[in-house]
């Protein structure tokens, strides 16, 4: 805190000044006041500088402190709003976890029977079931617990599990074998505290919060575990498809649209006219059906006791929405794998594995987010990519998933393209120009100046919030702060749709100017002296590492799995040469 002894000294010398003057009314007493009020405006404003130092300088060991500290000084509200709830607007705590639980608990699926589920495609052999579970993977998780975490409904604080590590790793790896062995998930390990999230929209509509779930840590170090053991199976066997880049090690964002978009401008470059379609599912975590799940974990060849674990795993959960410390009532949970989860994003994952099956139009997906593309030459290729469609709304159907049509939209690209209508489930689609793909905007030129425009618009608000709302002008204090805060904004997924055109570059940079001109001492100094003082670089330099990095990363690196859709090896008949010589040409992207 900033409020030290002298600033309190100094703010009751300044409430005497002012009853004294209160009372007596000279001009002798208001100018005491008037030096007191001066004083003690100095004194905040140098506490709160010194404090903001302190902090800046504590970031990389207390994070958490430092993006506290951050926070409360942004400008926009945090939290829930009032709630639009049967025409009128729901302001107490209680009734706003109240109906923001209810609208959670109202999109869950209720499922029909399962019926025959057909094997999966992939060929494996079936999990090993013998103990893979020991009791030094219990200890090493402990150890990686994250203390700044908040608890779950069982109260058992991060931090406690973390220090007594070596006191608990035996009796949590007999609980977790018992768990495991006995197919039987402890009731505590099903509850969930639900923290609303505002994605985007209106406020006040219920429908607009993302429900985060807060379970039990215990539970989460035993998913953790598990994780990591279905992980390894899947991998393995080859079982995870290759159009998926969520919640993949290795993959990202910008793998997923580097690969798919290189292969649209391919197409563009060859003479073809392109049609992209954006699918959005509605709800998708939440609405997923336990029991189609499971069948598809069973198809797999998943053990019969990570089976029974998962399924226990899934019944009989509840679920109760926290607001301002406030709770809801219990509900129970119907469907879906919970957000907020360590074993939800896999389990979502290998259920929508199979949906590119049989699709012969490109198919890409990030856990729900789903593109597909295909040259549209013809009256025939148009034909085909409707079915390809028709053929996603089948597979919807069959697994009790729900597309949001109004949010499934159809970029046409290409100077011949005949702007053919499509249609999902009846309902046409909506054409767009420009749609944010992964938080990347793509028009149908492929340009990249309206998301350089954008970069630099978000990342001007928050360096406009940081020179408002910090009062120090340190190095130390303003250099983190538009390491952490602002930068990331102009170099997210950059590799994809890094500027070429100048007026692109000089807009980008213009922020860093503005954000080196903030620290004391700098402003009479060019930007190239002020970077070298600083010790930063270009964004443009940045860029350029940032490219060799990435081109490291897919010949070499992570990332070499995906190399040959974008690059070609050049055959060599002599001695002199390596295997990692490339085909020159034109890079799409």
């Amino acid at each position: 805190m900033w409020l030290n002894s002298e600033v309190k000294k100094l703010i009751g010398r300044k409430r005497k000044a002012f009853k004294k003057y209160k009372s007596e009314g000279t001009v002798a007493a208001f100018n005491d006041y008037k030096h007191y009020n001066k004083c003690c405006k100095t004194a905040i404003r140098k506490a709160k500088i010194e404090n903001e130092e302190r902090i800046a300088a504590e970031a990389k060991t207390n994070p958490k402190k430092f993006f506290k500290c951050i926070n409360s000084k942004k400008m926009q509200v945090e939290g829930v709003a009032p709630l639009s709830y049967n025409n009128n607007m729901v302001t107490a705590d209680t009734e706003k976890a109240d109906v923001l639980n209810q609208f959670f608990s109202s999109v869950y699926t209720v499922e029909e029977p399962v019926g025959q589920v057909p094997p999966n495609s992939c060929t494996v052999a079936s999990a090993p079931t013998t103990q893979w579970l020991a009791q030094d993977m219990v200890l090493k998780g402990l150890h990686t617990i994250n203390v700044n975490k908040a608890p779950g409904p069982d109260g058992i604080h991060p931090r406690v599990l973390r220090e007594l590590g070596a006191e608990l790793q035996w009796p949590l790896f007999l609980i977790f074998s018992d768990s495991l062995s006995s197919g039987m998930v402890p009731r505590d390990w099903k509850k969930a505290n639900i923290i609303p999230i505002f994605k985007k929209g209106v406020r006040s509509q219920p429908g607009n919060y993302r429900p985060v779930s807060l379970t039990s840590v215990v539970g989460k170090l035993f998913e953790g575990l598990l994780r990591d053991h279905i992980q390894n199976y899947v991998v393995e066997n080859g079982i995870m498809s290759s159009n998926q880049h969520g919640f993949m090690k290795d993959r990202s964002c910008q793998t997923n649209l580097i690969a798919f978009y290189d292969e649209v401008s391919k197409k563009l470059d060859s003479g073809d006219a392109v049609d992209i379609i954006y699918l959005d599912f509605a709800k998708a975590f939440d609405t997923v059906p336990h029991k189609r799940l499971l069948s598809k974990l069973w198809s797999i060849g998943l053990s019969e006791a990570v089976c029974t674990w998962i399924e226990n795993w899934l019944q009989d959960r509840v679920q109760r929405v926290v607001v301002n410390g406030t709770f809801s009532t219990w509900n129970k949970v119907l469907s879906g794998v919970p957000q907020g989860s360590v074993l939800g994003p896999l389990l979502f994952n290998l259920f929508i594995n199979d949906l590119g099956e049989g699709i012969m139009s490109n198919v890409s997906v990030f856990a729900d987010d789903t593109k597909l593309c295909r040259p549209v030459n013809s009256i025939q290729d148009v034909t085909s990519l409707q079915q390809d469609l028709d053929q996603l709304a089948i597979w919807a159907a069959k697994w009790q998933m729900r597309f949001n049509v109004d949010k499934c939209k159809v970029m046409h690209l290409g100077c011949k393209n005949m702007q053919a209508p499509y249609n999902l489930n009846g309902t046409a689609l909506g054409k767009s120009i420009m749609e944010k793909d992964l938080g990347v905007l793509v028009d149908n030129k492929l340009g990249c100046s309206k998301q350089c425009q954008a970069a630099a618009a978000r990342a001007n608000k928050v360096l406009s919030c940081i020179k408002r709302g910090i009062d120090s002008r340190e190095e130390g204090v303003i250099l983190p702060l538009y390491r952490a805060l602002v930068r990331p904004h102009l170099e997210y997924a950059v590799q994809f749709w890094s500027p070429v055109l100048k007026r692109d570059i000089i807009e980008l940079e213009r922020v860093q100017r503005r954000a080196t001109k903030l620290v004391k001492g700098m402003e009479s100094l060019s930007y190239e002296e002020r970077l070298a003082k600083l010790g930063l670089f270009t964004l443009e330099k940045r860029r350029l590492r940032g490219d060799m990095i990435t081109m490291y990363k897919y010949i070499r690196g992570s990332y070499n799995n995906l190399s040959n859709v974008l690059f070609t090896s050049r055959s060599f008949q002599r001695t002199r040469g390596h295997p990692l010589r490339l085909e020159e040409g034109r890079f799409h992207l």
